[in-house]
């Protein structure tokens, strides 16, 4: 583990050099790319230091025991028996901190509320979510825009699309996804009893344009003559150029501009946002696909968390938390709830690192 840690803080070292390196600075996008490793291998940077101090530490105490005088050898004592419940604490914590972190985690997302079995109640249900997630995201200081909304016909929401942009979105959003209950007196309910309805989650990491990568060894380029009106130039000159991608077959091709250099240009940009397009179009298929396993069919039965009215609960079944604290939870106060979702996931990545000898 020492081995690995210390490999994580000599790239850390590196990744400080370069972020005040003048060429890396004047390139935004490779600055910010040194910048999110940087501040990602930081947390593990910090405890890590943490953790080394410890071991000189006890280091040092275990050289003052083989030492004759009885007053610091006590002395010598008192101090391992202090640093072995916080070197231990720290070991469990590096585990968790080297655990390969998902790369979708940083990403963007697409977050969608849909009313489900229920009719009027589940769409106030919706509005109650919407508004729930709406006072989270702001806690967060993350950046929301409406793209879709699909009001119910007594209030709340058959359906909403938000984007949601800020610092690791999709890693702290990602267990929201399935359907959630409700139990509770619908307004509309003149008996006092207790309704159960449901309304899904789904959310959804976004991709941007920079995911495309094209190298220039998976390119074949042509050129030829344009055809067609544009007078002299055109037809005489080899301005016309064509780009296909081999691993895609995507083929792009430009005669609008009077230089092949622009033709180029025009053709290049063009192929990526084909193959930009291709890429989204399979992202959002294989998003369709797991929406469904995320979700389910949006029936009551099929939920992974209820929020009971009367007993002012809210429980997440796949990791049985409960906590009796609605009524905070639904003014957005959701941290403890997806830190434990984390934690959950992180144990679970932890124990199949170890059976697999990773």
């Amino acid at each position: 583990m020492l081995d690995k840690l210390e490999a994580i803080y000599n790239r850390f070292l590196q990744l400080e050099e370069q972020m005040s390196d003048p060429e890396i600075m004047s390139d935004m996008d490779r600055y910010k790319k040194v910048s999110k490793d940087y501040k990602d291998l930081k947390a593990i940077v910090d405890v890590y230091l943490h953790y080394k101090n410890l071991l000189d530490n006890r280091e040092s105490a275990q050289l003052v025991l083989k030492e004759e005088d009885p007053e610091m050898q006590e002395m010598a004592r008192e101090e391992l028996d202090t640093l072995a419940p916080q070197i231990e604490e720290l070991e469990e914590k590096i585990k968790y901190l080297l655990i390969p972190r998902d790369p979708e985690d940083s990403r963007d997302v697409y977050f969608e509320i849909r009313s489900g079995t229920g009719g009027d109640e589940a769409s106030l249900f919706a509005g109650d979510l919407y508004r729930m997630y709406s006072r989270y995201f702001e806690s967060k200081g993350w950046q929301v825009e409406a793209l879709e909304v699909n009001e119910g016909t007594v209030g709340g929401y058959n359906k909403l699309i938000l984007e949601i942009q800020g610092e690791d979105v999709y890693g702290t959003l990602k267990f929201e996804s399935g359907a959630h209950r409700v139990q509770r007196v619908p307004k509309t309910e003149s008996q006092g009893r207790v309704h159960t309805s449901a309304a899904t989650v789904v959310v959804m990491p976004k991709l941007e344009m920079e995911d495309v990568e094209i190298r220039k060894e998976d390119l074949k380029v042509d050129t030829f003559r344009s055809s067609g009106a544009g007078g002299q130039h055109v037809n005489k000159t080899e301005s016309g150029v064509r780009f296909t991608h081999i691993p895609t077959g995507v083929v792009s091709e430009s005669t609008d501009g009077r230089s092949q250099h622009q033709n180029r240009e025009i053709a290049l940009q063009r192929l990526y946002q084909r193959i930009y397009e291709a890429k989204k179009n399979s992202h959002e298929s294989q998003i369709a696909a797991q929406r469904k396993s995320l979700v389910g069919s949006g029936d009551r039965s099929d939920k992974i968390r209820t929020y009971n009215f009367p007993q002012n609960r809210m429980t997440d079944h796949r990791i049985n938390l409960t906590l009796y604290s609605l009524d905070k939870v639904l003014e957005g106060d959701l941290e403890e709830t997806i830190q434990a979702l984390q934690v959950a996931e992180n144990a679970e990545k932890l124990r199949a690192g170890e059976e697999t000898g990773i």
